[in-house]
């Protein structure tokens, strides 16, 4: 009995594919990039809104002061006469 034996060639097709960790990455990378934009455009609403604040306070500082130089003057003016 003999045995027959006959090689035959065999082609491999390997696929890759991608198991979607670039897309996870991307996604979690524009979520980063919001997120900081938020921020950012909140600081800076915040900071004019603290500039609003010391701007209105000066003003009302300054028209306090006007008041008290004004009272002074008068009160001078009435003294002299």
């Amino acid at each position: 009995m003999a045995d027959h034996v006959t090689d035959t060639p065999h082609t491999t097709v390997i696929e890759r594919r991608s198991s979607g960790g670039t897309v996870l990455i991307a996604l979690v990378l524009l979520i980063a990039v919001a997120i900081g934009a938020f921020f950012l455009f909140n600081q800076g609403r915040n900071e004019t809104l603290r500039t609003e604040a010391v701007t209105s306070a000066a003003k009302d500082v300054g028209d306090s002061a006007k008041k008290v130089g004004d009272s002074a003057s008068k009160a001078a003016n009435d003294a002299a006469n």
